[in-house]
């Protein structure tokens, strides 16, 4: 396979270009760790923009920062953490699920738009987001946004470009707020309530005047068995509901106090701080029950998003008929399921489920036969799958940008 490695956007410009002339499709790496997570791509060329690695600029004072796609998204998050600043959407560190262990880049991070458990209170990574420099697949270079929300005019294209995995656009550099880390953090945990009464506290915490900023559910199952932040819930064998309040300290403590007396009707409420709570969370972000390396590092891992009342009932559901596993994010709006082995994930099941409580599933794990063969992002109806072809091809008419990788049997 011909790896092409760019300097610079002018390169990625004529690489493009070539590539239309000779009709050759490029995959579109950074560091490659989340290659395996699409539709195999039929394509003998890449295009690596991993050199593609400055921080252009960062202004702490003003919350933004500028980095080039390739730059390596631990360095960044290092550089901001020195200014105690942080991304609030979460970016996932998707390693320990795919097994798949190296350094994601910024670019991989805005085209995947995978948010962790802030994203309730803050938003996704298309909201944070402010401005992008890329190449389109005409081989040609453009800008869209800006430094700031105000500089945006007309189409705010630079949206589009997060979750689309590159399929309209090389992203050279893009420019993200960044926001202040909060003082202090506590979670608020209830052990052994089932799915649904899970789903209630988390609907009424997440409802209520205290500022929630993270709500999940691990039942007893998905710890086969748990390690490290985990450990301890393992051990004590029953399920876990988590509830996240961040900011001022003493706000912390006071919205905790109040938050605990709501929450009175579903059982005894145990408390994590700031070292510990993070280390949970950071878990939950992960996926970390369902790692590579774990107990069910063989099964398909789907990931979930549904109307979060919808959640526990739907999570019940696919696990006694399939006798998978789930992990509940989002207040119930996310589930990640690992499934037992099955040629097809189980994919017919899922989808009618999904779609029955108004929902979409993605297949983020699964063997490359089995991706091969089933779609792994959810079908669009069609009045959705056409205007999404519309607007793909007023980037990539040639369809030049990692064809396939989100489609099945993608035009050749």
């Amino acid at each position: 396979m011909d790896t092409l490695k760019v300097r610079d956007g002018r390169d990625v410009e004529e690489v493009v270009r070539a590539a239309i002339a000779n009709e050759q499709p490029l995959e579109i790496i950074g560091h490659g760790t989340k290659r395996t997570i699409g539709q195999p791509m039929a394509t003998n060329a890449v295009l690596d923009v991993s050199a593609l690695n400055a921080v252009s600029s960062y202004e702490p004072n003003e919350l933004i920062i500028t980095a080039q796609s390739g730059a390596p998204l631990a360095d960044v998050q290092s550089l901001i953490d020195s200014k105690n600043q942080q991304f609030a959407f979460e970016p996932i560190d998707t390693s320990k699920l795919l097994g798949v262990y190296g350094n994601g880049t910024i670019g991989g991070m805005i085209g995947a738009g995978l948010a962790g458990p802030r994203r309730i209170r803050a938003g996704g990574a298309r909201d944070h987001l402010l401005g992008a420099h890329a190449v389109s697949g005409f081989g040609d270079g453009f800008k869209t946004g800006g430094k700031v929300v105000k500089n945006v005019t007309g189409y705010d294209l630079c949206k589009l470009l997060t979750g689309s995995w590159g399929t309209l656009a090389v992203m050279t550099e893009v420019t993200l707020k960044v926001m202040p880390k909060p003082e202090s953090e506590r979670t608020l945990v209830l052990s052994g309530l089932d799915d649904l009464t899970a789903n209630r506290a988390m609907t009424t915490a997440l409802g209520s005047p205290f500022d929630v900023s993270g709500a999940a559910h691990l039942p007893n199952s998905a710890f086969r068995p748990a390690t490290g932040a985990l450990a301890e819930f393992a051990a004590q064998g029953r399920a876990v509901t988590l509830l996240r309040l961040e900011g001022i300290a003493a706000s912390v403590a006071d919205r905790a106090g109040s938050l605990v007396k709501a929450l009175a009707s579903f059982g005894t409420v145990e408390m994590l701080q700031d070292a510990a709570s993070a280390a949970i969370w950071s878990a939950i972000r992960d996926v970390e029950p369902f790692a590579a390396s774990g107990a069910l590092g063989a099964w398909p891992v789907w990931r979930i998003v549904c109307p979060p009342a919808s959640g526990g009932a739907l999570g019940q559901v696919l696990a006694r008929e399939t006798g998978g596993d789930m992990i509940y994010d989002w207040g119930g709006g996310l589930i990640w399921a690992a499934l037992p082995p099955k040629p097809d994930a189980l994919a017919a099941l899922v989808r009618q489920r999904v779609e029955a409580a108004g929902g979409h599933g993605s297949l983020i794990r699964a063997s490359e036969e089995t991706r091969r063969n089933v779609d792994v992002f959810h079908p669009q109806p069609s009045g959705i799958a056409a205007l999404s072809e519309r607007v793909r091809h007023s980037f990539d008419p040639k369809v030049i940008l990692n064809r396939g990788r989100m489609v099945r049997g993608a035009p050749a």
